[in-house]
């Protein structure tokens, strides 16, 4: 097995990078800041988001490059009853970046309150739009591996090395979704085909390493 936060052979045949070097939080910027939030801090290898200073929303971080077309790999870890979320495709357009990127739901589905919601929130969801087919996350505090694909507008989700979700962006069926949700007021949601990716500050602690990145 890999050390933390290097890349594989076979992943640097195929042209992945690092988008975390296991050792500071270069590559990553506050959304619509240009430095990164003292919220975020690298402990035993991860990038982790702990609540204080000032617990309140709005503390998200995006990359600092843009993607179109990717394979993105992480890995996170929650703890018990936690909530966060990776987003891509944003743009620093709107007051959060939720508002204008497609959200991979990371959630405690035991403990967390939107799990009774519907499976739209559950772990490895298109958040309120998409559930996962299966439920396929790694037991709370210990890691998971998710994968998001993006190819034009074809997205998958892959959690645990399993594929839980599937769409594409902007088709019929999306468009169906979208409407009589609060997407539908937002008039950037999943409207560009480039952007930021996102971390999101949802008020709980969660940890994130083995970031890196494929485009094509």
């Amino acid at each position: 097995m890999n050390a933390p936060n290097t890349l594989s052979a076979d992943e640097t045949a195929a042209g992945f990078r690092l988008l975390f070097d296991g050792r500071t939080t270069a590559g990553w910027r506050g959304y619509r800041q240009e430095e990164i939030y003292p919220h975020w801090r690298v402990v035993d290898d991860a990038l982790m988001f702990h609540p204080e200073p000032n617990p309140q929303y709005g503390h998200d971080i995006i990359s600092v490059d843009q993607f179109r077309n990717f394979e993105f790999r992480i890995e996170w870890r929650l703890q018990e009853g936690g909530n966060s979320g990776i987003m891509y495709h944003v743009r620093e357009t709107d007051d959060r970046p939720y508002m204008t990127g497609p959200e991979y739901q990371l959630l405690d589905n035991d403990r967390h309150g939107d799990a009774r919601n519907g499976l739209d929130r559950h772990t490895g969801a298109c958040y309120a739009l998409y559930a996962p087919t299966e439920p396929a996350s790694a037991p709370i505090g210990t890691w998971n591996r998710t994968t998001i694909i993006v190819d034009g507008g074809d997205v998958q989700h892959v959690l645990n090395d399993r594929t839980v979700c599937t769409y594409t962006l902007g088709s019929a069926d999306w468009q169906q979704r979208i409407t009589g949700t609060k997407f539908a007021d937002w008039q950037g949601f999943a409207a560009e085909r480039n952007g930021h990716i996102c971390l999101q500050d949802h008020l709980d602690p969660v940890a994130f390493r083995n970031i890196r990145i494929r485009t094509w």
